[in-house]
């Protein structure tokens, strides 16, 4: 059986949004953050980073959202949430799904903290990398529901944390296309079984 170990509030809703897609047995471990919004020391002492989403599957320990979701759709689902090896739909989706946390991902977190710790001068400096990225992402769903098109995929489920930080910093006002694609991965029945299983994916207030 698999083993997450899930933090409050962080990247590892997406993973058990993926068990639930799947409806496989797990064993969830929780943990809470602490007052400082941090991850508690507890999770050190099951990986060195102290970070989360972290899976055990038998004796195989991952620490990496994306690489989680590949093992567990390719070991569990028979790759149900990725399109086809050695196409050129599969290619996109694999850069897609590695876009979120390479590239877009720093610069959405740069400026959440920054506004909650009144750094206007970065929010300022960061503000232009985010839009960019936004725009590329707005861009790249187009008029189609997900990613890769009718039925959301690794991709989409690995975007989803992603965008909803990009809510919380109130980045999206401008994105109605993104508002709506996330307004849709919330909708998925995964995703709400994740969440009333696994808390909410961000507080609601930072």
């Amino acid at each position: 059986m698999l083993t997450l170990h899930h933090l409050a509030y962080s990247r590892s809703q997406r993973i058990l949004w993926l068990i639930e897609e799947l409806g496989l047995p797990v064993d969830l471990i929780r943990y809470e953050r602490t007052a400082e919004f941090r991850a508690p020391p507890e999770l050190k002492a099951v990986h060195p980073l102290g970070k989360s989403p972290v899976i055990m599957d038998d004796d195989l320990m991952l620490a990496e959202s994306a690489t989680i979701l590949r093992h567990i759709d390719g070991r569990y689902g028979q790759n149900r949430f990725s399109p086809e090896a050695r196409t050129t739909e599969h290619a996109l989706h694999e850069e897609w799904l590695d876009f979120v946390e390479s590239t877009a991902a720093g610069p959405v977190v740069t400026v959440l903290l920054a506004k909650r710790g009144g750094d206007q001068a970065t929010v300022d400096r960061t503000l232009p990398m985010v839009q960019t990225t936004l725009g590329y992402i707005a861009d790249g769903l187009g008029d189609k529901p997900f990613l890769m098109g009718e039925r959301p995929m690794l991709a989409d489920i690995q975007m989803s944390y992603f965008l909803a930080m990009a809510r919380m910093a109130k980045l999206l006002d401008e994105y109605p296309t993104l508002i709506a694609y996330l307004d849709r991965l919330e909708a998925q029945p995964g995703f709400l079984r994740a969440q009333a299983r696994g808390g909410p994916m961000m507080p609601e207030t930072f």
